[in-house]
């Protein structure tokens, strides 16, 4: 029988939240992540380069020996969970944590060691789309040099190096100077998407594709939870913080008795997604029931993230109906993460084909 998941968060990891929430107050105030979703270059580097340079972030799950710090997955949740609150531009999840748990996988200590200092920003050229276990598409290659498109790639635009799977099963190492990144209309201004062309580009075989991938689309799933839940939190926490100044007929529009039922709902749901964010960063550490920890995180944590900007989004009434104000972004990261790595409805097929629980 496997022990029971610890959901709690250590001293150490809150130490961790306030520091990096700290450092994301500084960096990637509201205004500025506006301002960059309107510009040619919405990817905040600078932020990342504190993250990595300053605190180490990039390399929390890469091992202390190859420059890392040997951190788990439950340190990383912490991060993403601050990250999602600040809906940072950053290329955590798809560098830090997905690229990164693919080279794991691998064992290639070079490109882990680059990938921990933060200077070379990795990404796994497979669809953001792509749920743990499914088909990956993949590129033709022959004699080394690699041809075809892959679509969906989330933060090409800034990788320094992609993580490209090709048709004869291996998972192969590509300069990002060596194809054409074009950028692809997407929902999360904050997370762009792109198409990547591979023109006989060159690529360096790291070994086999379908269990690398495999580790990494389960990390990125089961993390995202977290990132669903900052996102969540900060939904809830900023609308009762309106709720209470605003006022209509002298009264709190907060004191309705409407809306408290509505604010309540919310945060029970906000408390179940803790614990199941919790639930699959525990598991991707220790081991114990992970496909199905992650499964479950992501089969409901979609629905809450939604759900919560939804509500921030109505309960702001008119404010948050203007481009000023932060909450769109929320929204539409909230909507793009509900089919990152795997629909809630892909999640919950998984988790009955998991249990034997599958419908007739």
């Amino acid at each position: 029988m496997s022990a029971q998941p610890d959901l709690l968060y250590s001293e150490e990891e809150e130490a961790l939240r306030a520091a990096v929430r700290d450092l994301l107050a500084d960096h990637c105030d509201a205004p500025g992540v506006i301002a960059r979703t309107e510009s040619d270059a919405p990817h905040d580097l600078a932020a990342w380069k504190a993250l990595s340079d300053g605190m180490g972030l990039a390399g929390l799950l890469v091992p202390e020996a190859l420059g890392g710090q040997g951190a788990t997955p439950r340190e990383a949740a912490v991060v993403l969970e601050e990250l999602g609150r600040a809906v940072a531009p950053v290329p955590y999840l798809t560098s830090a944590v997905v690229a990164t748990e693919a080279l794991s996988a691998l064992g290639d200590e070079e490109l882990l060691g680059r990938l921990a200092s933060g200077r070379t920003i990795g990404a796994l050229a497979v669809g953001l789309h792509t749920a743990p276990g499914a088909a990956v598409r993949t590129v033709h290659v022959e004699g080394g040099l690699l041809r075809g498109e892959l679509s969906g790639i989330a933060d090409a635009s800034v990788a320094d190096v992609l993580l490209v799977p090709a048709d004869d099963g291996g998972l192969y190492a590509v300069d990002a100077t060596a194809v054409t990144v074009t950028p692809q209309v997407s929902l999360d201004l904050t997370r762009p998407l792109a198409t990547v062309t591979f023109a006989d580009a060159p690529g360096r075989r790291l070994g086999e594709a379908g269990p690398a991938v495999r580790r990494a689309l389960r990390a990125g799933a089961g993390l995202l939870a977290s990132e669903q839940l900052g996102l969540a939190e900060w939904s809830l926490t900023e609308t009762v913080r309106y709720l209470k100044g605003r006022k209509q007929f002298n009264r709190p529009l907060g004191g309705f008795q409407a809306i408290k039922h509505r604010l309540a709902q919310l945060w029970l749901e906000v408390v179940n997604l803790r614990a199941a964010a919790r639930g699959a960063a525990d598991a991707l550490t220790s081991g114990a029931d992970a496909d199905i920890a992650v499964a479950v995180a992501q089969a409901y944590a979609a629905g809450v993230a939604v759900h919560a900007a939804e509500e921030a989004l109505q309960l702001h009434a008119g404010i948050g109906m203007t481009w000023e104000h932060p909450v769109h972004l929320y929204l539409k990261r909230a909507k793009a993460d509900s089919i990152a790595y795997g629909s809630a409805g892909a999640h919950r097929a998984a988790v009955a084909e998991l249990v034997d629980l599958r419908a007739p």
